[in-house]
């Protein structure tokens, strides 16, 4: 059999599935990390400081996802590791919300349950995230990849959307035993639309292929001293840190911004996150099309996409910095869109970048090489709000002035927007001859 028939490339419908491997994931970290975080400040008094933790914990345990990655580059089938993956994040989502059931009159007992929960939700996402990823890698051919990716995630941001109605429609009015059957129920059901998704994805010759490599498959330590060695890989893994840390600095600060500098109420503040949200969708979605369009990859168009991404993110976040100092009247709205818009494109572009360079190595397989860029976003999004929140809280200290302390975070925020556009300048190296024409659709 030959290697073209072997890697025939995954058509639309086989992305399409991925797509609700995707938006499995998202409805269920929605509970965890968004639906939770709420009941456990609101609803059972505890300290915001407590769900954050724990959200930030979930993205630490993410540093396992190299590990996940190598054992389903060795295991011959990503299908089987997604569903693993997928059953430790729906249990550990099951764990953490009946951990909080127990707040009331066993705190200390409620915590270390959670923490177990929070610490199973991240391997779990660590786990289906990354053999998803480097499924869509290996099965997509190189023209696709940028319409594969922003297909998948425009799809996750579906599901989250989805999954938050339905669970906030079914929610009220609030008891611990509505919580628990609506959580089962998003869990239950992106558990059953996985499996519904994988069944007979990965094709017979596909695995054989697989578990053929896996003799040849390096350790672990071996495949991150041939990742650190290789100035694309490398180059890449520092980009995807700045860049995802750029692009989460703005999460906890863009709502506070818009009430304390513009004086929106609430409900203002999260329309104009909807409105964020929406560019972000829009800027995937043109991203896709335009990067499929001209065939793209590494080197060439998808550098320019990402490089447009993040300059026009830098020039959105400068054009922030200014409407601060303005105050009322800045047009802050399309200002907000535009900032979405551009993350988006930036994102999409990523990616598809990503999945080219996963399928780049000499020896290591698109598994491990995911995982590494993986870990690597995971620990940017756990540090970006973070650092974002608690540099405007130390800046409106020190300043005194709050329009002036969101123009730092701000400016130093599309700095690294900038940094990410040189760093992608850098990711050079050209996807091998033999895999890219093995992956040619």
């Amino acid at each position: 059999m030959t290697a073209g028939k072997q890697h025939e490339g995954f058509g639309w419908l086989q992305i399409l599935r991925l797509g609700l491997v995707q938006a499995s994931i998202g409805a269920i970290v929605m509970i965890a990390t968004s639906m939770l975080n709420r009941i456990m400040v609101v609803e059972y008094g505890l300290a915001a400081a407590i769900p954050a933790g724990l959200v930030a914990w979930h993205y630490v345990v993410q540093l396992s996802r190299p590990l996940w990655g190598l054992g389903s580059d060795r295991g011959g089938q990503r299908s089987a590791w997604i569903m693993l993956g997928m059953s430790l994040l729906g249990l550990g989502t099951l764990i953490a919300v009946n951990a909080v059931f127990l707040v009331p009159g066993h705190r200390p007992v409620a915590l270390a349950i959670a923490f177990l929960g929070f610490t199973m939700i991240g391997a779990g996402v660590g786990a289906a995230g990354t053999s998803q990823l480097a499924l869509l890698a290996s099965g997509v051919a190189p023209a696709r990849r940028a319409a594969a990716a922003a297909t998948t995630w425009i799809m996750m941001v579906a599901g989250i959307i989805v999954a938050a109605a339905s669970a906030g429609a079914l929610l009220d009015p609030f008891s611990p035993q509505r919580l628990a059957l609506v959580a089962s129920g998003v869990i239950l059901s992106a558990l059953v639309v996985t499996a519904l998704a994988l069944f007979r994805l990965e094709p017979a010759e596909r695995n054989q292929l697989n578990a053929a490599e896996t003799d040849d498959a390096p350790t672990m330590r071996e495949a991150l001293d041939e990742i650190g060695n290789e100035p694309a890989a490398r180059h890449f893994t520092l980009f995807i840190f700045v860049s995802m840390l750029a692009y989460s600095m703005q999460d906890l600060i863009l709502e506070p911004f818009a009430g304390l500098v513009f004086a929106m109420s609430p409900g203002q503040s999260t329309q104009l996150s909807g409105m964020q949200h929406g560019g972000v969708l829009t800027g995937m979605i043109v991203a896709g099309i335009g990067g499929s369009a001209f065939r793209s990859r590494l080197p060439g168009e998808l550098r320019s996409w990402i490089t447009l991404g993040c300059l026009g993110s830098a020039l959105a976040l400068a054009a922030l910095a200014i409407g601060a100092a303005s105050g009322p009247g800045w047009p802050l709205v399309p200002n907000v869109f535009a900032l979405g818009f551009f993350n988006g494109v930036f994102a999409v572009a990523a990616i598809g970048a990503m999945m080219g360079l996963a399928g780049a190595g000499e020896r290591t397989r698109e598994g491990v090489r995911m995982g590494v860029w993986g870990a690597a976003q995971a620990i940017a999004f756990g540090m970006g709000g973070l650092v974002g929140a608690l540099g405007v809280d130390f800046a409106r200290r020190g300043l005194g002035h709050d329009a002036a302390a969101f123009q730092l975070i701000f400016s130093i925020e599309g700095g690294l927007f900038v940094a990410a556009a040189w760093l992608a300048f850098k990711v050079s190296r050209p996807e091998p001859a033999a895999r890219v024409e093995a992956m040619g659709s």
